[in-house]
């Protein structure tokens, strides 16, 4: 722990939330704007599914840890939502499953502290003709996608976990299967810009106390100095503050 101490968020899931900090990815993004507001740390593992996120929970989270995050985003569901293998093999959980999986994984991170934030993020759509051209296999479809999104949401509701619907936000733009994929499934830095603006409108308007949205956090050590750079008048300094501000309302 280095201090003073800030809000932590902690992001948790598969791929995409690995590679979220690549290719001006949404995590990428959330750290830039948090920066000096909250500290943002990655827990991502690519192909994992539910039911494998299940077992190293108690690792990731434990309830006897010093500091407790205020906000653990959590996305799992794509893999899950992949098509059985004839062995048992793979990535595949049944949705039942996988809604029962997701649930616990709710209930814990719930639990942490009463103050610990929770969100789940929906599967995103998958450009299934992108996914062969570029990884050469099939087993994913936009359809299942849906399903396994609409459960996930409707946990949320039932649980009072706020849920953010990825798989209709990034069809809302019409070039969606060309723009926010890199092979189909993980996400361009368009897509992730829409993943960043979906978040951030959650953290929004969440009914949280405290709030955690970006503009609500204080900016550490934000008093004004002295060595602050001089404004054009040669007489007056500029707060760092202020020069961050106007760089992040793009993010509204």
């Amino acid at each position: 722990m280095v201090g003073p101490g800030r809000p932590l968020f902690v992001l948790f899931g598969s791929s995409i939330v690995q590679f979220s900090y690549s290719n001006e990815g949404w995590g990428a993004i959330l750290a830039d704007i948090y920066a000096r507001k909250a500290d943002i740390v990655l827990r991502g593992y690519s192909g994992w599914n539910s039911r494998r996120a299940l077992k190293v929970l108690h690792q990731v989270f434990p309830k006897d840890a010093g500091a407790q995050p205020s906000l653990v985003i959590v996305y799992f569901g794509g893999n899950d939502s992949m098509e059985p293998h004839p062995l048992g093999l793979g990535p595949h959980v049944p949705l039942p499953e996988y809604v029962e999986n997701m649930k616990k994984i709710a209930m814990h991170l719930k639990g942490l502290s009463d103050k610990t934030r929770v969100m789940f993020l929906s599967s995103p759509p998958v450009n299934e003709e992108q996914i062969y051209q570029t990884l050469g296999v099939r087993g994913r479809s936009n359809e299942a996608c849906r399903i396994y999104s609409e459960a996930c949401l409707t946990l949320c509701k039932e649980l009072d976990v706020k849920g953010v619907d990825l798989w209709t936000a990034i069809q809302q733009r019409d070039d969606w299967k060309t723009a926010c994929f890199t092979d189909g499934i993980h996400l361009s830095s368009e897509g992730s810009k829409i993943v960043a603006k979906e978040i951030l409108k959650a953290l929004r308007e969440a009914k949280w106390k405290p709030s955690l949205y970006w503009r609500s956090l204080p900016t550490e050590f934000e008093e004004d100095s002295a060595y602050d750079p001089i404004g054009q008048d040669g007489r007056s300094t500029i707060k760092i503050s202020e020069l961050e501000f106007s760089r992040s309302v793009q993010w509204e």
